[in-house]
């Protein structure tokens, strides 16, 4: 049984690659950045940007390939976003069409890639401090929920706010706060902790996106903007095509998450 918290990023691409790895990569590659991945035609591509640079917490952008390129320059340089993701979604006029473990067919000479920031790389130092991730513990992929909070629209671009949830103390919480307030890159610190339903989640049970986690008597949720709202606004807005990673399949990176803590 390999031990995937401590391969090397690249090695961990290379299981990818061979389709050795096809589910969630929490925990994977420890102190590595991980990445959620859209990608784009270029006719697409500013109003997505501008949607980026408008939804910072959910959205916050790590590399954006040339038109055409499926190499992440400043995150791995010998990557290739067509194979190096476990999972894709493919969403055609806002439907989810397919689900698949490469996407070098589906790929255009115009396509744009999006590598955003995603919270599992604020887990190390969560859990160095001693707060507990359930999702890991548990193995299973972290919850995700639709919420009542809207993006700014940009473009063609609009749709609902897409949160991960970690039940924790109330001591964990506060703690987490002030990590994750040091990683603005990766979705930074909480946009809601408690009551689900002030936004607009009526089951905490019943996710989205990922898979419900056990929440212990004497937690609370605590919930982070989430970069699968990409997903979310592809179904609303529609775009003729948009290529995805799977919820929970995150791309590698070959940058240390030091390099997004801005203490």
């Amino acid at each position: 049984m390999r031990n995937y918290e401590t391969m090397a990023s690249n090695e961990i691409r290379e299981l990818i690659r061979k389709q050795e790895i096809t589910g969630p990569t929490a925990g994977m590659s420890k102190g590595f950045t991980q990445a959620n991945l859209v990608i784009l035609k270029k006719e697409h591509a500013f109003d997505f940007l501008l949607f980026c640079q408008r939804n910072p917490k959910s959205c916050p952008l790590l590399d954006v390939t040339e038109p055409g390129s499926f190499i992440p320059s400043k995150l791995a340089k010998e990557a290739d976003i067509r194979k190096d993701v476990p999972s894709y979604r493919i969403y055609r006029d806002g439907v989810n069409t397919e689900e698949v473990l490469d996407i070098t067919e589906y790929w255009e000479d115009d396509m744009v890639g999006f590598l955003l920031g995603c919270s599992f790389t604020f887990e190390t130092p969560l859990l160095e401090s001693g707060i507990p991730i359930r999702h890991i513990e548990e193995k299973c992929n972290v919850p995700m929920y639709k919420t009542n909070i809207q993006c700014e629209k940009a473009g063609v671009f609009e749709g609902p706010t897409v949160v991960s949830m970690r039940p924790m103390s109330h001591e964990d919480a506060i703690r987490a706060i002030q990590i994750t307030t040091r990683f603005p890159a990766v979705h930074g610190s909480p946009i809601h902790i408690g009551d689900p339903s002030q936004i607009g989640i009526a089951d905490i049970s019943k996710p989205d996106f990922g898979e419900s986690v056990t929440i212990k008597e004497g937690e609370i949720p605590v919930f982070w903007a989430c970069g699968v709202t990409p997903q979310a606004v592809a179904m609303q807005s529609k775009p003729s095509i948009m290529i995805t990673h799977a919820p929970g399949c995150m791309f590698i990176s070959d940058i240390k998450d030091e390099k997004y803590s801005i203490l």
